[in-house]
């Protein structure tokens, strides 16, 4: 009887020290987002210069050619509608981003966004939106950090971006700002690109776009390792 107690505590704790090692140990990897699927796709949707006068278009669907993957592709346009909005400054953008911003992501864990894209040759914006320190969610509580997304056409690539590397903008323009990236408190994410500006080496100028995806992921790359006590 003492022998079988003995044995069962000791086996309820191997399992307590299990559990507490894997909630304090998080996996070196979460998916978040997957493009295999019309169900994939439904948190996404898509905008472009046409909403303002501009005559961008743009669309995600699902690959038409076979596999499992999204495509986000279109037409960049410099030109305007002649009865254009008069305060629209400029036109050739579009973008895809996640429009429920009620579902929080906690990427405190993690210190690199993942991409495993099909590009193009034009360089596109990773954009991450996330709660601000001081407030709730919404729109005007809301901060916008970006970081380049570069991948040579025609290819699969993995692009991996340090969170370090994202800067804080507004509409568009990067701020001057000593507040950090909120990682665990993320309302949504997106890609965007221009027509202008990247490198040289980059595809630039109005035209055809498309980017071909299969996942995002928050991925730990540079932190510490957890051990076994």
């Amino acid at each position: 009887m003492l022998r079988s107690l003995i044995k069962a505590s000791v086996a309820a704790s191997r399992r307590a020290v299990a559990w507490n090692f894997n909630d304090i140990a998080p996996p070196a990897e979460q998916l978040l987002y997957r493009f295999a699927s019309a169900a994939d796709l439904s948190p996404w949707e898509v905008y472009s210069d046409h909403e303002h006068g501009g005559l961008s278009k743009a669309s995600l669907e699902l690959n038409k050619e076979g596999g499992q993957t999204g495509v986000f592709a279109g037409t960049l346009s410099v030109d305007i509608h002649d009865d254009a909005n008069i305060r629209m400054k400029r036109s050739g953008f579009s973008g895809m981003r996640t429009s429920h911003e009620d579902d929080i992501l906690d990427l405190e864990p993690f210190d690199t966004i993942a991409f495993r894209l099909k590009g193009d040759g034009r360089v596109y914006v990773s954009n991450i939106r996330t709660e601000n320190w001081i407030g709730g969610l919404g729109a005007s509580a809301s901060n916008t950090w970006q970081a380049f997304v570069f991948a040579p056409a025609g290819e699969w690539s993995v692009v991996r971006i340090p969170l370090t590397k994202y800067l804080p903008t507004w509409r568009g323009k990067i701020i001057d700002s000593n507040q950090a990236l909120n990682a665990a408190r993320v309302t949504g994410m997106g890609l965007s690109l221009a027509a202008d500006g990247g490198p040289e080496e980059a595809v630039q100028g109005p035209g055809q776009f498309r980017l071909e995806l299969d996942w995002i992921k928050a991925m730990r790359e540079f932190g510490g390792t957890f051990e076994h006590f």
